[in-house]
This record gives C-alpha cells, sequence and structure tokens, in this order.
C-alpha cells in the first residue's frame, strides 16, 4: 500500500466524533460522511437490509452496484477471491485515493456490491474521516455519491442535508469537497484494466504504472 500520509488525528477524540456514526452502522443505518471527492452514503456493506436502504434513499437501479472503502488489505480479503499483481501495482500508486478497482467479489457478499460479471469496487479513502470510520466499524462502508440518481452530487454538507434531512440521522461534516468527478473506476481482468468511469485519476496516471498498452480501449 501507499506510504501517503494520512493527516493525523488525537485518537481519543476521533473516537468520540465518530461513536454516534459507528453506532448508527451497525444498527443498519445510513449516514452522510465526507470522503476526498463528494460526500457519500455510507452504510455496513455485509448488512444486505443496510446496504438495500442506500439503494431505495438514491432511488438507484438494482442492477448497477455501488461501491465500498475499506480500511486495509486484510478487509479487502474479505471482499475478493484474487488480487492481480496489476492491480496490487495501482493500489501501490494510488492507495489511499481516489481510485475505485473492480476485483472479482466473494460469492457470500451482497449481490447489489457485485456487477454482472461478479466484481466489486474497493478503495481505500485518503479521507480522513472516511478511513477513521470504516477502521472504528472494522468492516467496509458503502461509498456511492450523497444524492438521489440523476441529481447534482453532494460536495457540501448543506447540500446532503438537503436531499435526505428526515431520512437519514448522522451528517458528517468534511467541509466544501472540490471533486467534480468523483472517484476513477476501474475492472482488473486478464492480465489488462477497463476504465468504467474516469475521475480523478487520468488515463494517463494509469498508463504510467500499468503501460499503456495494458489499458482495454
Amino acid at each position: 500500500m501507499s506510504k501517503k500520509r494520512i493527516k493525523n488525528f488525537n485518537a481519543a477524540k476521533t473516537a468520540n466524533n465518530l461513536k454516534p456514526a459507528v453506532e448508527a452502522l451497525r444498527r443498519g443505518d445510513v449516514v452522510v460522511f465526507p470522503t476526498e471527492t463528494l460526500y457519500g452514503l455510507g452504510a455496513d456493506a455485509l448488512n444486505p437490509e443496510a446496504v438495500q436502504k442506500v439503494f431505495s434513499l438514491k432511488g438507484r437501479d438494482p442492477l448497477n452496484p455501488i461501491p465500498v472503502i475499506i480500511a486495509d488489505e486484510a478487509m479487502l480479503q474479505d471482499l475478493v477471491t484474487d488480487v492481480p499483481d496489476l492491480a496490487r501495482d495501482l493500489m501501490q500508486r494510488f492507495w489511499p485515493g481516489p481510485l475505485t478497482i473492480v476485483l472479482p467479489g466473494r460469492k457470500d457478499i451482497p449481490k447489489p456490491l457485485l456487477n454482472v460479471s461478479g466484481g466489486i469496487g474497493v478503495r481505500i479513502s485518503g479521507e480522513p474521516t472516511a478511513t477513521n470510520l470504516v477502521k472504528a466499524l472494522g468492516r467496509p462502508i458503502t461509498a456511492t455519491s450523497a444524492n438521489p440518481s440523476g441529481k447534482e452530487p453532494a460536495r457540501t454538507l448543506h447540500r446532503a442535508k438537503n436531499y435526505f434531512l428526515g431520512n437519514i440521522e448522522i451528517f458528517l461534516n468534511g467541509g466544501t469537497l472540490t471533486s467534480k468527478t468523483g472517484s476513477t473506476v476501474v475492472e482488473v481482468a486478464a492480465e489488462k484494466i477497463k476504465i468504467i468511469r474516469e475521475g480523478e485519476v487520468k488515463k494517463r496516471q494509469l498508463g504510467q504504472v500499468v503501460g499503456e498498452e495494458k489499458i482495454r480501449p
């Protein structure tokens, strides 16, 4: 994994600030939290009912899977069956950060997290609140953007509350977020990568790591 530094926080203060959110996640509720790109809808990704709440809140197509945020490689092993060398190269360069990597998912995880080929999108966030929330819960959380499908993504807590106040209790403030595109999403298979969505990490940057010949057209 990358040696990029995540801001150091007073551990006790951080734990106290996140305690209501962690308790909500353990109850199966959904919370709003900041990532390094946009505000996200967070739920316990291993709780099928909680994952379904996220889809319902967004009005999202059930066939359109949502990505998850993990804390470390040990948590990754709870979600995927294989991590190709190409994926490890990308993790080393871009994690923590705005690169979601789709890998072969385990069959025992909630089906709405899996795409048609059985892959699940995962990343380690570079945003301290997101990372600490996952660590405190001890389980991966969903990381789809905090907006109803088709609406403008929430880059401020105010907009997220406009969308979901009354349906969500916990909103974690991360200030104004500046991403215009969200995370980049790539799928790794057959020793090549396919760009599902180009976001903060650009195709050129991916090519510098894996080689342009490894990127599917």
